[in-house]
C-alpha cells in the first residue's frame, strides 16, 4: 500500500468524523450530477478560503446524516458529457481556473470517491459565470449573502500567498519528513537541535509552522518555498520550482537540456547558481602568456536577476514559475507577473515587492539586499563586463530581463547604445556622480580622441528622449546629463 493512498485514506475516515455543519466538506452518496459538482466545487472552494482552509473536499460513498461508508457507484473516470470527459468539462466553465483531483479508492472494502477542492484565492470561483458559497450544510448563490463576499474579499485582501497554508493535519515526523530544517540552521550557522520538538519550535518562531487544536501542525506556503525537499509536491506550490532551458543557438529549435529545481529557493539558491553558472558560456583570454577562460556574464548580475525573480514573481499565478533560458548570444530570466513599477524605472525606484515576507528572509540570509532590488548592480557589472546593456520588458503577464553576451562597439545599434548611454546616466545619476562625454567613453570602450562618438551616442540618447542636460545654458566642455525623469 502506497503511502498516498494510506494519506487519503486518512483524509475519509477524518472527514467522517467533522460535524455535518462543516461548509468546507458534503458528503454524498450516488448523486453525481455534472452540473451540481460543478456548483459543489465553487461552493467549497469559496468556504475553504474564508474559513481559512487549504483544500475542501466533495466524497462519494458517504451517508450525509451519519457518515457512515456505504460506498458509491460513481466512477468519474468513466463519466462523459457529449464526447469531454467530466474533469475537463467542469475545468473549462470554472473561472478562475483552480486545481481539484477525484481520487477513486477503497475504504472498509467500500468504493469512495474523494474529490480534493483547492481553495480559492485572489477571486471567488464561479461555475457557469455564477459564484457559491457554503451556508451551513447548504449551497447558496454567493450574492444572496453580500456578507459573506465582503467578508471572502477581505480574505483575498488581506492574506499573502505567504502566509497562506501549504500542508494541514501534518505530525511531528511529516514535518520534518518534507522540510529541509538542517539547511535552515546551516545558513544560519546554527547547530542542528537535538529534539524534535526544538526543532519545530524554532520552525514556529519563524511562523513557517503553526500548531492546530488536535496537535498537529499547518505548514506555511512560505515555509514550502524556502526549504522544501521537494517544492512542487505541494499542490499550492507545484511548478513553483525554477526551470532552467539550456538552448544549442540563438533561438528555441534545439534544446541541449532541461532542468527543473527540486528543492525551496533558500535551501537550493546556491546550488541553482552552480548549476545556470556550469551551463554559461566562456571567453577565452590570454593573461600574462596564460589562456584561461572567463564567464561571459558576471556572477554578480546572475545572482541578483535570479533573486528578483523568485522575489517579485506573482505566487498566485497558477501552474507558472520563474524560468532561466541560456541561449548562444544572451541569457533570459521570466518570472511570473507583471512588474509594479516602470520598466524605465527599475534602477532607480524605490524597491517593491508583492512577497515582502519572501523577500525579507532571503534578505536576511544574504540572497538579495535590504536597500534595493540590486538592478543598480547589475547595470554595474555589465559596464564592468563591456557588455550590452541588459533588456527589462514585459511579456504578456511576466516580466523578463534579458542579459546579452559581449557584442564588439561597432556591432551595437543606435537602440543599443541610447539604452546603455539610459542606464548608465541612471547608474550615476543614483550613485551622484555625473555623465560626461569622459563618462560615456569608458562605459563603452571609446578612445579619448574618438570623443565625437561619444558626443554622437549622448546626442541619440537626447533625441530619444532618455536622457537631458542638466543645465542647457552651460557651454558643450562642461555639460552634464541626467535621466528623463530627473528634470
Amino acid at each position: 500500500m502506497s503511502p498516498d493512498i494510506k494519506y487519503l485514506k486518512g483524509i475519509v475516515i477524518e472527514l467522517c468524523k467533522l460535524s455535518n455543519e462543516t461548509p468546507w466538506v458534503e458528503f454524498k452518496h450516488n448523486n453525481a450530477d455534472p452540473e451540481e459538482i460543478g456548483e459543489y466545487i465553487s461552493a467549497l472552494s469559496n468556504s475553504a478560503a474564508l474559513l481559512g482552509k487549504t483544500h475542501a473536499y466533495l466524497v462519494w460513498g458517504i451517508e450525509d446524516q451519519t457518515h457512515d461508508i456505504i460506498g458509491t457507484s460513481f466512477i468519474p473516470s468513466s463519466v462523459k458529457i457529449g464526447n469531454e470527459e467530466l474533469e475537463n468539462w467542469l475545468l473549462r466553465l470554472l473561472a478562475p481556473k483552480i486545481d481539484f483531483t477525484f481520487h477513486e479508492i477503497t475504504v472498509q472494502n467500500e468504493s469512495i470517491v474523494l474529490l480534493e477542492i483547492d481553495r480559492a484565492f485572489r477571486h471567488p470561483v464561479r461555475f457557469r459565470q455564477q459564484e457559491f458559497i457554503r451556508i451551513g450544510s447548504y449551497k447558496k448563490k454567493l450574492k444572496d449573502f453580500p456578507e459573506k463576499e465582503r467578508a471572502l474579499w477581505r480574505v483575498f485582501d488581506e492574506t499573502p500567498f505567504e502566509n497562506q497554508i501549504s500542508y494541514e493535519n501534518m505530525s511531528d515526523e511529516a514535518v520534518l519528513k518534507v522540510i529541509d530544517y538542517q539547511s535552515y540552521f546551516d545558513l544560519f550557522d546554527i547547530p542542528v537541535p537535538e529534539s524534535h520538538k526544538n526543532i519545530l519550535s524554532a520552525l514556529q518562531d519563524e511562523q513557517f509552522l503553526s500548531p492546530n487544536d488536535a496537535g498537529l501542525w499547518s505548514i506555511t506556503n512560505l515555509c514550502v518555498l524556502l526549504f522544501a525537499k521537494k517544492i512542487n509536491d505541494s499542490s499550492s506550490t507545484k511548478r513553483k520550482a525554477i526551470r532552467v532551458i539550456t538552448y544549442t543557438g540563438p533561438d528555441k529549435f534545439d534544446t541541449i537540456r532541461e532542468q527543473e529545481g527540486g528543492k525551496g529557493y533558500a535551501n537550493g539558491f546556491e546550488g541553482l547558481i552552480k548549476y545556470i553558472n556550469s551551463q554559461l558560456p566562456t571567453n577565452e583570454v590570454i593573461e600574462q602568456a596564460l589562456r584561461k577562460n572567463v564567464p561571459m556574464y558576471p556572477e554578480i548580475a546572475i545572482r541578483e536577476l535570479v533573486a528578483n525573480a523568485l522575489i517579485h514573481q506573482d505566487l498566485f499565478v497558477k501552474g507558472a514559475g520563474p524560468i532561466i533560458e541560456i541561449f548562444s548570444d544572451r541569457i533570459e530570466i521570466t518570472n511570473p507577473g507583471k512588474p509594479l513599477i516602470d520598466t524605465n524605472r527599475f534602477l532607480d525606484s524605490p524597491p517593491r515587492s508583492r512577497n515582502e515576507d519572501l523577500a525579507s528572509f532571503m534578505r536576511r540570509i544574504g540572497v538579495c539586499e535590504e536597500r534595493g532590488s540590486g538592478i543598480d548592480k547589475v547595470v554595474h557589472q555589465t559596464e564592468l563586463y563591456q557588455l550590452p546593456p541588459p533588456l527589462f520588458e514585459v511579456s504578456g503577464d511576466n516580466t523578463r530581463v534579458v542579459l546579452f553576451a559581449h557584442k564588439p562597439f561597432k556591432e551595437m545599434d543606435k537602440e543599443d547604445r541610447s539604452w546603455a548611454c539610459y542606464l548608465h546616466t541612471c547608474l550615476r545619476y543614483v550613485n551622484r556622480q555625473d555623465v560626461t562625454n569622459s563618462s560615456v567613453r569608458e562605459r563603452f570602450g571609446i578612445e579619448p580622441q574618438n570623443s565625437a562618438v561619444a558626443s554622437r551616442i549622448i546626442k541619440d540618447s537626447v533625441e530619444a528622449k532618455l536622457i537631458m542636460p542638466y543645465d542647457p545654458t552651460v557651454g558643450r566642455k562642461y555639460i552634464k546629463y541626467v535621466p528623463f525623469w530627473a528634470g
